[in-house]
This record gives structure tokens, sequence and C-alpha cells, in this order.
């Protein structure tokens, strides 16, 4: 009951990001690959102010969640002005440069030994330990991040957001400012990765390096496209599968060197797929790249 509760969480931790980048590449047409730059944040927020400083986990979550808009709009006010493949290098470049941050910066962040202890998460009175509680947080993470992401979706805010992505000098014309419609939901994706850095980091004790890397960006974006771009229904559903794709192959006798060699070929396959056969995802509405 533990392991799938533990499958759940992570299940439930990516779904809350592949909904609000879905936001920014389904809806909107960024594709952005920073995203694992922003749930580090939230993450080593998290580690460094509850180990270090003492503070309460709401506090660290806050904190965590000020550091991503800030830097998400450092970047977007001057990568979403040049144009959208330069915006992708801007974020490309964001990733590598928080990875080399944490992997250097050892007084703060530990290098690559990371932060161990991280104590559990306790909101609302609930201490996040493994099993039911953790779910109980995690999913409610997920769940607020699909309340709020549909709604946006259904109110002219969204409309105008699938307009940019459709026609952006139709929706200038309009008089609609276009930057600041696009630079807000970077900026929302951001916070969102960075309130589930906060939680993974409470939930698995430890951090390092290793889980934000350029591959798991990337990872985060496939979770999108496989799951259905412009659809937060499918964004959930990319997440469940992608993460409990490869734990079912642990059931099916393979050694590990093996297993983490066949997981990544049907994971490439599964994705090339997509893209030939059904370039909007699964239950997705437009192509991600048309």
């Amino acid at each position: 009951m533990t392991y799938i509760a533990h499958i759940l969480v992570m299940a439930s931790i990516f779904s809350t990001i592949a909904v609000s980048l879905n936001l920014t590449a389904g809806h909107s047409g960024l594709i952005s690959v920073c995203q694992a730059a922003f749930f580090a944040v939230g993450a080593y927020s998290t580690a460094i102010l509850t180990t270090a400083h003492g503070w309460p986990w709401e506090a660290s979550v806050c904190a965590g969640a000020c550091v991503a808009i800030a830097v998400s709009l450092c970047v977007g006010r001057v990568a979403l002005r040049l144009g959208q493949q330069t915006f992708v290098l801007a974020t490309f470049a964001l990733q590598m440069i928080m990875f080399h941050v944490l992997q250097n910066w050892s007084d703060v962040t530990g290098g690559a030994l990371g932060i161990p202890g991280v104590p559990m998460a306790s909101a609302v009175g609930l201490q996040a330990s493994p099993g039911l509680p953790a779910l109980l947080l995690a999913g409610s993470a997920a769940v607020f991040a699909v309340l709020c992401v549909s709604h946006i979706t259904r109110t002219p805010y969204g409309r105008v957001l699938r307009g940019i992505r459709e026609d952006e000098p139709l929706m200038q014309s309009a008089c609609k400012n276009t930057l600041r419609f696009k630079l807000n939901v970077f900026v929302l994706s951001a916070v969102f990765a960075s309130i589930s850095g906060s939680i993974y980091a409470s939930y698995a004790g430890y951090v390092d390096p290793s889980s934000f890397t350029i591959h798991d960006s990337i990872f985060m974006l496939a979770i999108v496209i496989i799951g259905g771009t412009g659809s937060t229904r499918g964004a959930v559903l990319g997440a469940v599968v992608l993460v409990g794709f490869p734990e079912a192959l642990r059931f099916v006798g393979m050694s590990s060197s093996v297993a983490a060699n066949v997981r990544q070929l049907l994971y490439g396959v599964l994705l090339v797929g997509c893209m030939l056969w059904r370039p909007q995802g699964l239950l997705g509405k437009y192509p991600m790249c048309e």
C-alpha cells in the first residue's frame, strides 16, 4: 500500500507541474524547457530554510514561490520580447545555469552531496509522512492546480491565450498586450513548479542537483506532449502514464540494468509515436508544433 501511495504522490507532484506547464505550452504556445529549474527553486528553498534556518514549511513554500516569481519575471521580460526561438534558448540557458549553481554553490546548496534531513511538511496540522498524509498534501496541490488552470482557460483571459497561440498579431491588433499575457502565465507556471518542489523536498527528505537536470525539464515537457497539449485532463493523464509506466516494468522480472534501458527505449518510442500519429497528444486539442 505504501508503494502504491508513493507512486500516486509522485504522479500528483508531476501532475501539478504538467497542468501549469500546459497552460504555458499548450494554451499559449510557449515552449519552456526550464520547469525543473523552478522545481529546484521550491525544493532548495524549503530544504535550506527549514534545515539551516528553522523556518516553518509554509513560510519556506512562500519564499520559494517569491524567488520563482522574481526569476521568471527577469527571464520572461527579456526573452518574450525576442520571439519564440529566443524564448526556448533563454529557458534552456536558465535551466543550465540553475543546475550549475546547485552543483557548485556548495556552501549554500551542499553541492553534489545535496541537503539531507529535510523535515516533513506540516500544513494545517497535517504531517506529510509517507503514505496517505503525503498523498493528501500532494493530491490537494494537484487538485488546486487543476481547478485554477481550468478556471483560467474558461474565462475571456483563457480565450486571449488561445488567440495568442493561433495568431498573435491579430491579438495585438485587437489592442491586447500579448507580452503581459504570456509573462503572466509563465510566472504562474513557475509558481506551481516551485510549490511542487517544496512538496517533493519535504516528502523525499533529501535534495540534490541530479533531480533537477535538463533531462527532467524535457521529461516534464514530454508529459504535456504525450498527455495532450491544451487539455488539463491530458496533462494529468500524461503524468500518471509516464510516472507509473516505468514502475510497472519492475514487475516484469528483468534485471535493474536491463529495465533501465528498456524504460528509456519504450519512453522514446511512445514520444516519437505521439509526435508522428497523434501530435496533439492522447487527449490534446492542439499539436505542439504547427
